[in-house]
């Protein structure tokens, strides 16, 4: 694990000092802003089969790391793939309702029944995968209760849910509906930083790509 964690930490303390927020415009939600967020929702809700492409930052308060994303979701299929930008060293999870499958570590390719167990095991990474996978999309996850404010665009701004605060700093709102480019996601003392900086999805046989600056 922390022969992992040095390979990647090379880049994350400029990917994670690159992350932090500014002042947000926080706005309680009100039954306007929560039934747009209930129509946005809607739309994207069967919008399972995507991929991103992006930067991602991990810290558990001690160590952390960081790295080039690539995300596709595929029903309930799922492959994320990080690689250390200076030493280019990679691991694949990957997986689904079976299982899932850790490759690219010492020791590995090693086995779990889920994504966020095999991942804290092997690497030492607080990653709420299945929390995320809703989140990343500015969606209430199935998690339970869940708490929003806005932002002066009428888009989530914080999202409270299962212990985690998620930071919504930036939006692509050239999409309809808009998506998330910057997600930070915390509970202490584990931090997640996703910087988005592509989106492709697919619907109903419909493909559509997004891109932004990070």
């Amino acid at each position: 694990m922390k022969i992992l964690l040095r390979v990647f930490a090379a880049a994350s303390v400029l990917l994670l000092a690159a992350c932090v927020p500014p002042t947000a415009v926080r706005i309680k939600g009100d039954a306007g802003l929560l039934n747009e967020q209930a129509a946005r929702e809607q739309v994207l809700a069967h919008a399972d089969h995507w991929t991103l492409q992006g930067r991602l930052g991990v810290s558990d308060g001690k160590n952390s790391g960081s790295g080039d994303l690539s995300w596709t979701q595929d029903g309930d299929r799922y492959a994320f793939t990080v690689r250390a930008p200076v030493t280019g060293k990679s691991f694949r999870l990957s997986g689904g309702p079976e299982g899932a499958l850790l490759e690219g570590v010492d020791g590995g390719p090693l086995h779990g029944a889920d994504a966020e167990s095999l991942m804290h095991k092997a690497l030492g990474w607080e990653v709420p995968l299945q929390e995320l996978r809703a989140w990343v999309l500015g969606l209430r996850a199935d998690a339970g209760p869940a708490e929003l404010s806005f932002g002066a665009d009428r888009l989530p701004s914080l999202l409270q849910q299962d212990g985690w605060n998620v930071d919504y700093r930036e939006w692509d709102a050239s999409r309809q509906p808009p998506l998330p480019k910057k997600v930070y996601a915390e509970k202490p003392p584990y931090r997640v930083r996703l910087s988005v900086e592509s989106w492709e999805i697919s619907k109903g046989g419909e493909r559509g790509a997004g891109n932004g600056e990070h």
